[in-house]
């Protein structure tokens, strides 16, 4: 299925559409978003991306990332996509900043203003192998260590979006 994402300028202004994996390739700037999803606990809800996706598989990153399609909503598309990553819905999501993200993986560029949104959740994930292999809450404190220990784990969005979400003391 051919996915469009939303072009933009700086100012997030659309300025039109996109197929996403041209998007990618041409390192053209687009909306994202990129959800973090917390337990009662206060737990971080992480997911391992699949081995199979299209860049940074087996990977650990937030609760969830994607891209709002031409004329949807963005917290309506963190709302389609936790659904369609992880078989969860959430409660209210509250927006905690916006980043500028840019990077080269592989033969893609992630050129990404992502819109970062917090939200708690109930249920029980369950992963869509396509999109997950893996997934756990971990305690803030033990996020941390990990991030410090080996970042390698992680996709190269999640930390500077860590980062904007759960600012250093």
């Amino acid at each position: 299925m051919i996915e469009n994402v939303v072009l933009i300028d700086e100012a997030d202004a659309a300025l039109g559409e996109g197929e996403k994996l041209d998007v990618h390739r041409q390192g053209a700037l687009h909306r994202a978003f990129s959800v973090f999803a917390f337990n009662a606990a206060g737990e971080l809800l992480l997911q391992r991306r699949a081995l199979s996706k299209y860049h940074s598989g087996g990977l650990w990153t937030n609760t969830c990332c994607g891209h709002p399609r031409p004329g949807e909503a963005t917290e309506d598309a963190a709302r389609r996509r936790l659904f369609e990553e992880l078989g969860m819905t959430c409660g209210k999501l509250v927006p905690a900043g916006v980043y500028r993200y840019r990077a080269e993986i592989m033969d893609l560029v992630e050129n990404e203003l992502d819109h970062l949104l917090l939200t708690e959740v109930t249920d029980t994930p369950q992963p869509n192998p396509d999109e997950v292999v893996e997934w756990r809450f971990i305690a803030l404190d033990d996020l941390s260590a990990w991030l410090d220990e080996r970042p390698q784990d992680f996709t190269a969005w999640f930390p500077p979006a860590w980062k904007v979400v759960n600012p250093p003391d």
